[in-house]
């Protein structure tokens, strides 16, 4: 499968998970990552043979699937989630500028930096139509999204790296991530959280949120990004926060206003101009 393809079905999985999430808001929120990972890393279980067990791989991917959302989820506790939402969309521009520091050979232009950019504005208008707040108060929980981000740009292109060195890994091993980092969560769960009572319809989102955006979404977003260019997986990215939002809005009452409609012609030509006569290797 080409690695656009994957790429773009990790943005549609990924652009679900505010929907779901949404619907099961009264959830704690590291009970429902614990729950949610081992759904989704139990659908590697009948190719478990395949699994790398690598003492650095599983230490990039613990890090990389734990410690980010760890980190964001903690960052939406202790600053204003949309300001906290909107620091963690950096993790795509962060892609793009740590690429070269990863792999030699690649280089970025103006034209990729700027066409990324203008992506984040897309998605920050996106993110800040319920209103933004910036205040040293919330300096910590700044600080923590920013790090989620970082450490996601780099679990992406580290992975990526390995397989290419001298740790090549079968796609069945980020089950194996999500096995280990729903475990760390359900830890986090016991120390910070009150188990919840739930209903058959949570039980049902619950599944399909373990299964699509915390689950296959793992997989085609490893398998993308060992294809193909991490440049143009980054910019790609973020149409997650629109497609996100034109979901809400076709479930929801929300209107679509004329922010999200510049959003999209921002996030749409950030695209564009960054990938246009990009040579994909």
């Amino acid at each position: 499968m080409h690695y656009l393809l994957l790429t773009f079905i990790t943005i549609a999985l990924w652009s679900s998970l505010a929907f779901l999430v949404a619907k099961l808001d009264h959830i704690p929120p590291f009970f429902l990552l614990a729950v949610t990972l081992f759904i989704g890393g139990s659908l590697s279980l009948p190719r478990y043979k395949q699994w790398r067990l690598n003492p650095l791989l599983l230490l990039t991917g613990v890090c990389g699937v734990f410690g980010y959302h760890f980190l964001l989820f903690m960052a939406f506790r202790l600053a204003p989630p949309v300001t906290a939402n909107l620091l963690n969309y950096l993790w795509p521009l962060f892609i793009l500028l740590f690429t070269p520091l990863f792999f030699k050979g690649v280089n970025l232009n103006k034209r990729q930096f700027f066409g990324v950019l203008i992506s984040l504005i897309g998605a920050g208008l996106i993110v800040a139509e319920n209103g933004m707040v910036f205040s040293v108060d919330y300096i910590l929980g700044y600080s923590l999204a920013i790090t989620a981000a970082i450490i996601w740009a780099c679990y992406s292109l580290l992975s990526k790296k390995l397989n290419q060195s001298h740790t090549p890994f079968d796609s069945a091993t980020v089950g194996l991530f999500c096995l280990l980092s729903g475990s760390l969560a359900g830890l986090s769960h016991v120390i910070l959280e009150v188990t919840p009572v739930m209903g058959l319809s949570d039980l049902g989102l619950i599944s399909v949120l373990g299964i699509g955006p915390l689950g296959l979404s793992f997989y085609c977003w490893d398998a993308a990004l060992k294809k193909g260019d991490p440049r143009v997986i980054a910019t790609m990215s973020y149409f997650t926060p629109l497609l996100s939002t034109l979901l809400l809005i076709f479930f929801s009452d929300q209107l679509f206003s004329l922010q999200i409609f510049i959003a999209m012609a921002l996030i749409i030509t950030g695209a564009l101009i960054a990938n246009l006569k990009l040579r994909v290797k």
